[in-house]
């Protein structure tokens, strides 16, 4: 088992940056894909981005592609997405997930494990 702990969130205007993090307990986050999904209140959950356990794979939405960049440190048990060129419609809860199957998924309920979330604010 693994628990997800995001920080990073905030508020920034439309053209900056955010770097999230997502720290992970446990001696298995090295083991396991991981994905970044948002929410907005009133939406469904949708997917941003997921990296192998290597960290050797990526792939992103394509509203993200270009201007979002998602990493890990396994060493430090830590996920990162690095947010560039922020838009107003970035706003959302966004949250980290772990995956033990490893199926490089773009579906959140295939991700077994979740973050609490932390709020993106992007102002025009």
């Amino acid at each position: 088992q693994v628990q997800l702990v995001e920080s990073g969130g905030g508020l920034v205007q439309a053209g900056g940056s955010l770097k999230l993090s997502c720290a992970a307990s446990g001696r298995t986050f090295s083991t396991y894909d991981m994905g970044w999904f948002r929410q907005t209140p009133g939406k469904e959950r949708e997917f941003v981005a997921v990296i192998k356990w290597s960290g050797r794979s990526t792939y992103y939405a394509d509203h993200v592609k270009g201007r979002f960049t998602a990493s890990r440190d396994n060493a430090k048990s830590t996920l990162y997405l690095q947010m560039n060129s922020l838009k107003p419609e970035d706003t959302a809860v966004y949250y980290c997930a772990a995956d033990p199957g490893n199926r490089f998924s773009v579906v959140d309920r295939e991700y077994n494990y979740w973050g609490q979330g932390t709020q993106v604010t992007v102002s025009s």
